[in-house]
């Protein structure tokens, strides 16, 4: 190679850099787990959210079926020498399936309230939630909540109140429906009522 050679070939660049280039317009290396790690967490999240969602209304179904269940004690006089905390123990066990239910609770973290009375007509039976306030997410008033059934052919109403803890912060904002004081709204109120009237039990 001649020096004349030798200069014209040190000012050219090398071959294989616009090789390499090219390999790496080309290359894909990597694009799955980036487009995994932009898509997981918004995926993860609204499994997450449908499945706690599917199991916060299975709970309410229990509660639902609980009610009836200790309802029909009433009516046919079954639950007629149970004391409250022995009712509420059995009303515990029906739900223990999904829902974590202590037969005495702590006030200041109440889940599960029941109300359980007799009433003069079925008229006389309140048919709304009542509540501390107007407000949009104002916590459960309990104050006249009382186990006090009536006996034979006596109109009375059993109704269960459970505070459903919603973990997912997706499903949060449009299902929660209550808070306590000075609190982010964070639970679903679960409701179930049964009104009948007593059969004539001895």
């Amino acid at each position: 190679m001649t020096v004349d050679d030798q200069a014209s070939t040190a000012g050219k660049p090398p071959r294989r850099m616009p090789r390499m280039l090219s390999r790496f317009r080309r290359s894909s290396d990597g694009t799955a787990a980036i487009e995994f790690a932009l898509l997981a967490f918004p995926f993860f999240l609204l499994i997450f959210a449908t499945i706690e969602a599917f199991i916060a209304f299975a709970g309410e179904q229990l509660l639902e079926n609980a009610v009836d269940t200790m309802a029909r004690q009433v009516r046919t006089g079954q639950a007629k020498n149970l004391s409250e905390e022995e009712f509420r123990t059995k009303f515990c066990a029906e739900i223990s399936l999904m829902i974590n239910c202590a037969e005495k609770e702590d006030p200041e973290d109440q889940k599960l309230y029941l109300d359980v009375r007799e009433f003069a007509s079925f008229a006389a039976i309140p048919t709304y939630v009542p509540k501390q306030s107007n407000a949009q997410f104002s916590d459960l008033d309990s104050s006249d909540f009382a186990y006090s059934p009536g006996g034979p052919e006596s109109i009375n109403i059993v109704r269960a109140y459970y505070r459903w803890e919603v973990m997912t912060d997706l499903v949060r904002p449009f299902i929660t429906n209550i808070r306590k004081d000075g609190e982010m709204p964070r639970d679903y109120l679960m409701v179930a009522t049964a009104a009948f009237r007593n059969e004539k039990f001895p």
